[in-house]
């Protein structure tokens, strides 16, 4: 299995918990495979995320690689560290290791008679799901990139050009984000930036206004770190992002249940030039053992994403980098 070029520092096993190293295996359609716990285990006929778990002594890549050979007959690529998360159901408490396989060989065939079945997260067709993948198929709809608008500088014309480019070219979600803006010509700016997004069914948040979000009908909101540190529940909306920094907000954007959380900057940006990024391994390092999707910020454009990928993230969050010229 290909090795991360910025790799998460080594997660100690835990005692209290069964460590499960868990694939999800992606097709270029966007599909991901399930497949069916054989009669005899517990949660018979329930559908998850094929893998197993991983042994003293073994790392989660290597009980990945160990378990899919095992389980499917395949080998592994190339596989990102994704998210790792705690379920505790009746009969066991579990630590799931997520890992994004992307590239893999061989011949998929259930070495235990199990079924497997591809399904696109958005419209799964197969039930019952494992309880403790319900969040997962939820981060699973999320796209690899989350775009934040720049019409201060492009202008609303220009700026509603490049949008429509953009969707036009896969964009499916997108933060409004104009703080120069009064809250009058920012609302007409968001009835813009919707209608356009609904004909491409992509989502839509409004940063830091919750009253906005919610009389607008966009899909959600992106809290500000002051705002989330303020917050002692999640906002009533659907989609719930979530800038961060640092650990302390990290964990404050799980305690809430915020969806995803947007985290840097990685490097300098044009508009802070004299602040130093976190890098690469700091971000990965912050992001080790989280259970949320994270995209990665700060002077980033479409050529980091595979990076990003590699330390853990979700994907990529980009202001400038997401408007480029025709």
């Amino acid at each position: 299995m290909s090795a991360a070029r910025h790799p998460a520092p080594p997660i100690p096993i835990s005692a209290n918990r069964v460590e499960v190293a868990a694939a999800v295996i992606s097709r270029a359609d966007g599909c991901i495979l399930l497949g069916q716990r054989p009669a005899g285990k517990v949660y018979a006929g329930y559908w998850e995320f094929p893998g197993g778990k991983i042994e003293p002594g073994e790392s989660p890549q290597a009980a990945l690689g160990r378990e899919l050979h095992e389980e499917l007959g395949i080998d592994v690529e190339l596989a990102y560290p994704w998210l790792t998360r705690d379920y505790d159901y009746e009969h066991a408490a579990v630590r799931l290791r997520f890992f994004r396989v992307v590239r893999w060989c061989g011949t998929l065939h259930g070495r235990e008679n199990q079924r497997f079945s591809w399904q696109l997260p958005v419209a799964v067709g197969v039930a019952p799901l494992l309880p403790a993948n319900a969040p997962i198929m939820r981060a699973l709809r999320l796209p690899p990139v989350y775009a934040i608008s720049h019409a201060s500088e492009l202008g609303r014309e220009g700026f509603l050009r490049c949008l429509d480019r953009a969707l036009a070219g896969g964009l499916r979600l997108i933060q409004v984000r104009e703080k120069q803006m009064a809250e009058e010509e920012l609302a007409r700016l968001l009835v813009h930036v919707m209608q356009l997004a609904r004909e491409h069914g992509a989502r839509v948040l409004v940063n830091g206004n919750i009253a906005l979000a919610l009389k607008s009908g966009a899909d959600g909101v992106h809290l500000t770190a002051g705002q989330l540190m303020q917050l002692d529940r999640r906002p009533a909306l659907e989609l719930v992002g979530a800038s961060c920094h640092n650990e302390l907000e990290l964990t404050r954007a799980v305690a809430i249940g915020a969806d995803f959380v947007v985290l840097g900057p990685v490097k300098a940006t044009p508009s802070h030039p004299e602040a130093r990024g976190i890098g690469w391994d700091h971000f990965a390092t912050l992001i080790a053992d989280y259970p949320l999707p994270v995209y990665a910020l700060g002077g980033l454009n479409h050529s980091d994403i595979e990076t990003a990928w590699q330390a853990g993230a979700h994907g990529i969050s980009m202001m400038r980098g997401a408007w480029p010229p025709a």
